[in-house]
């Protein structure tokens, strides 16, 4: 199965039922509060009232409805306030991908502190099973590490790389960015230069530091700085 998992968001608004093919997964993140180009989620250009059946809503509805018939402004809409349709074979693929992105990335980034040793991949697995942890499809691999990392921990012995990073965000991001940078680390300082720029330490696992870098780019729109002061163990 491609990487690309499609899915169907589906609003009803003004007595009528509405649906656009997206990426499901990018759908997620937006419903989760990320911030993504909505080009890059929607995969029809149009807006159907049954997109299996290839039925369009017609532009006089979406007028109505929504106020526009521009099919990308309609898209988030239904996007953001609607539900997300996915199949029960999707549901488990996805499921399973983002299982071995976080078993791959606790097996890269943790060591059994007793050899320095990292723990195979079906070990870890094994313990994620024993430990019942719960592998939500849609949310960051970044988020449910660090919560996969507190529930193996219980029975399997682990020591995490850590690194201390810096960052600056203009003003007029501060407000979303810090929401999600404070699921990805722990924010040791916080204080607002006097331009109104937010600075911020963090300690985070120190394979997140490329996922942060991008996270702080993509929610400042490159405007963000990050800045890697130590790694350690």
């Amino acid at each position: 199965m491609s990487s690309k998992k499609l899915g169907i968001a589906r609003l009803s608004k003004g007595g009528k039922r509405f649906e656009i093919m997206v990426n499901i997964e990018k759908a997620w993140r937006v419903k989760g509060g990320e911030t993504v180009n909505i080009r890059e989620i929607v995969e029809s250009p149009h807006i159907y009232y049954d997109a299996r059946k290839g039925l369009k809503a017609s532009p006089e509805d979406l007028r109505e409805v929504f106020g526009t018939e521009d099919v990308l402004k309609v898209a988030e809409v239904i996007i953001k306030q609607g539900e997300l349709q996915l199949s029960a074979e999707q549901r488990r693929e996805l499921i399973d991908m983002k299982k071995k992105q976080i078993i791959d990335f606790i097996w890269r980034n943790a060591v059994d502190p007793r050899t320095g040793a990292p723990h195979p991949h079906k070990r870890i697995e094994i313990a994620l099973e024993e430990v019942g942890f719960p592998v939500d499809p849609f949310r960051p691999v970044e988020v449910q590490v660090q919560e996969a990392i507190k529930a193996l921990s219980k029975i399997l012995p682990l020591k995490i790389a850590r690194a201390l990073v810096a960052v600056r965000i203009p003003s007029q991001y501060s407000g979303k960015t810090y929401g999600v940078l404070s699921k990805i680390g722990k924010i040791l300082r916080s204080e607002y230069a006097s331009d109104g720029s937010w600075l911020a330490e963090l300690e985070i696992p120190a394979g997140m530091t490329e996922s942060l870098i991008e996270q702080v780019n993509s929610l400042t729109k490159g405007e963000g700085e990050v800045k890697i002061i130590t790694i350690g163990g």
